[in-house]
């Protein structure tokens, strides 16, 4: 009898709800200041982050290899057979290949770890409907067989007020920076299925016509597609707030969830004013 665990991580900005409902096993990013390190979503919060940026601009770490080693011993003694793990995108970050490393120590368990090349519930809602599939009593093969399928219906936008932070912690992928800020053009940033990176899927002028653009974006998706609806910010609550409720009001919107702030770790990357839409196609 197959008994599946899930694993994810603190970036994929779960509900605490969801996490306990499908007993889903989250592992911790760091983020690093000078003088104290501290264990995302649990002594920190995204107010912290946001508060300090003038005074130090913190860097992160991947969960520690202790962390992943005590789930997966957990695991064990529990009696779990299968492991399915979605981590936040290997392009920006080696979670992957850490999960993978202490995977290999524990051959008990069959593991299955997928790049969900995306961020926040985009991840999250992956690992969310792998949870639902195991409710439905689908077996590990089955599962791992459906997640990238799952993937293509992900839809995922966002866009940020400066790009000093992704510029700055490595994470720019294929954004234009220097020349478009200087032109105070906002890039419409989305994530590449093929090598999980950033890159402009539209750009324009001023902060104003950026949220509107990401409305238009929503729209268009939705003229073909009944989809689920989740809106996350960063230290952007009133702009984040009035696109959810723009869109919820959309006919084809079957469910609306506003996810809030993101991690404190996906904070430091991102700094204040990201505003980000997240569209999960039905079947």
């Amino acid at each position: 009898m197959e008994k599946i665990a899930l694993i994810t991580d603190s970036t994929s900005d779960l509900p605490d709800n969801i996490v306990k409902k499908y007993n889903i096993k989250m592992l911790h990013y760091r983020i690093i200041y000078k003088n104290r390190e501290f264990i995302d979503k649990i002594d920190i919060t995204p107010e912290y982050v946001y508060n300090n940026l003038h005074r130090e601009i913190p860097t992160s770490s991947i969960p520690s290899m202790d962390e992943m080693e005590k789930v997966f011993k957990e695991l064990e003694e529990k009696g779990y057979t299968h492991a399915i793990a979605v981590t936040l995108s290997a392009g920006l970050t080696g979670i992957y290949n850490g999960i993978r490393v202490v995977s290999e120590n524990h051959p008990e368990i069959k593991t299955y770890i997928f790049d969900s090349k995306s961020i926040s519930m985009g991840e999250g809602v992956i690992i969310e409907e792998c949870g639902k599939l195991i409710e439905k009593g689908a077996s590990f093969s089955e599962i791992v067989d459906k997640i990238p399928d799952i993937r293509k219906r992900l839809n995922l936008f966002f866009v940020v007020d400066t790009l000093e932070y992704l510029k700055k912690g490595g994470r720019i992928g294929k954004v234009a920076g220097t020349i478009a800020e200087l032109l105070n053009i906002k890039p419409i940033v989305s994530i590449d299925i093929n090598d999980g990176k950033y890159y402009t899927y539209d750009k324009v002028r001023g902060r104003k016509k950026s949220l509107n653009k990401m409305i238009e974006i929503g729209e268009n998706i939705l003229k073909t597609k009944k989809c689920r609806l989740c809106v996350v910010h960063g230290c952007a609550l009133e702009d984040s707030q009035k696109m959810f409720q723009e869109l919820k009001k959309h006919p084809n919107i079957v469910s609306s969830v506003f996810g809030g702030a993101l991690s404190p770790v996906s904070g430091v990357h991102s700094g204040p004013g990201l505003v980000g839409l997240i569209l999960f196609e039905e079947e």
